[in-house]
C-alpha cells in the first residue's frame, strides 16, 4: 500500500479552527491567535523502548499524542495541532486501524488536529509527534522560576505507571498506557505557578531539573507521596523507588508561593493536588521522613544509560 494511500485511509479528516491548510499537502498552514506566542514540542516513542511490544495499536497511538500534550501543558500552553512522523516495518491494516483511532481519540478528547508529517518504511516500529500550542505573551510558565519558600505541589498519582510496567495485567497498566496530560490544569496554573515540568522521567529527577534551572533546592516529604493504594501495600523502599524514579507518569509538578496555591484551590480543578515539599535555599534534593532527613539514592529514566 502506497504512503498517500495510507494517509488517506487513516489519518486525513477535518481540521479544527485555525488550520487553513492541513493534511495533504507539502507543508501546513496554521493562523495563530492575536497576542499568542506559538509553543512548539517533539517526543518519539520506539518500539520496545517507549512501550512493551505487545502494546494494543490504540494505546499506542493515544499515548503517542499525549506525552506530547504533557509537554504543552507544563509551559501552561493550550494544545491545537500535532504532526505525526511514523516510521512502520510493515502495513498492517488492523493496526493502523487502532492506531489512528487511538490517537484521534486522544485528538479529540482535547480539541487538537493531526495537520501533517510523514510516513516512511523502517525496520523498527517509530512515533514521532510534534505538538504545537499556544499562549499569551509573556505567559509560559519555564523550570527557572522556582523561588524559596515555594511549595512543591504534583498532580495526581505518581509510580502509576512504572508498577503498572512490572505488573502488566494490573489496573494501572492503563495509566501506562493512557496517560492523561492535564492541559486544563497546565493552563489554570498560568500566572500562578512560579515553575513546571511534567513527570516523565520520574519525580525525583524532573524536579531536579528545575532546581538546576532556578539555582535552588528542595526537601521533599515523602509521607507526602500521593501514591496508589496497591503501592501503600509494598516496602516503603520500593513503592518510593516506583513514586520517584519510576517515571511515565505524566503528571505536573510545580512549584507556587502559598499565597498562589491558596488562588488555585478557588478554580474548579479537575485533578487533585499534594503538596510535597518545599524549595530551599541550600541546593540539592534532600528526602525528608516523618521530620526527619532520608538520604535516598535516586535515578530516573536515562535515555543512554
Amino acid at each position: 500500500m502506497a504512503e498517500f494511500s495510507i494517509i488517506d485511509q487513516y489519518f486525513k479528516r477535518a481540521s479544527k479552527s485555525g488550520v487553513s491548510l492541513g493534511v495533504g499537502d507539502d507543508s501546513a498552514i496554521v493562523t495563530p491567535p492575536p497576542s499568542q506566542q506559538l509553543v512548539i514540542c517533539t517526543d518519539t516513542l520506539v518500539a520496545g523502548r517507549h512501550f512493551p511490544l505487545n502494546t494494543s495499536a490504540h494505546a499506542i497511538g493515544w499515548k503517542s499524542v499525549a506525552v506530547n500534550l504533557s509537554d504543552l501543558a507544563a509551559m501552561g500552553a493550550k494544545p491545537h495541532s500535532i504532526l505525526l512522523a511514523l516510521s512502520l516495518p510493515t502495513v498492517d491494516h488492523g493496526w493502523l486501524a487502532g492506531f489512528s483511532q487511538g490517537l484521534f481519540d486522544c485528538c479529540d478528547q482535547f480539541g487538537v488536529s493531526l495537520i501533517g508529517g510523514d510516513t516512511t518504511q523502517s525496520s523498527q516500529l517509530t512515533i514521532t509527534v510534534t505538538a504545537l500550542g499556544w499562549i499569551e505573551q509573556g505567559q509560559a510558565i519555564t523550570r527557572s522560576g522556582a523561588q524559596v519558600g515555594d511549595y512543591i505541589c504534583v498532580s495526581g498519582q505518581v509510580g502509576d505507571a512504572a508498577f503498572g510496567l512490572q505488573h502488566l495485567g494490573h489496573a494501572l497498566q492503563q495509566r501506562l498506557d493512557y496517560p492523561t496530560p492535564r492541559c486544563n490544569l497546565g493552563q489554570q496554573l498560568k500566572g500562578l505557578a512560579s515553575s513546571m515540568i511534567d513527570v516523565s522521567d520520574g519525580l525525583a529527577q524532573d524536579l531536579g531539573h528545575i532546581l538546576k534551572a532556578s539555582n535552588v533546592g528542595a526537601k521533599l516529604q515523602l509521607d507526602q507521596l500521593p501514591i496508589d493504594e496497591s503501592l501503600k501495600k509494598l516496602e516503603k523502599q520500593q513503592a518510593w523507588h516506583y513514586a520517584l524514579a519510576g517515571g511515565d507518569d505524566y503528571e505536573l509538578c510545580f512549584t507556587i508561593s502559598p499565597q498562589n496555591f491558596e488562588k488555585l484551590l478557588r478554580q474548579q480543578l479537575d485533578v487533585p493536588l499534594t503538596i510535597i515539599g518545599e524549595i530551599t535555599q541550600q541546593t540539592g534534593l534532600s528526602f525528608v521522613y516523618m521530620g526527619e532527613n532520608h538520604p535516598l539514592p535516586v535515578q530516573g529514566y536515562q535515555h543512554f544509560a
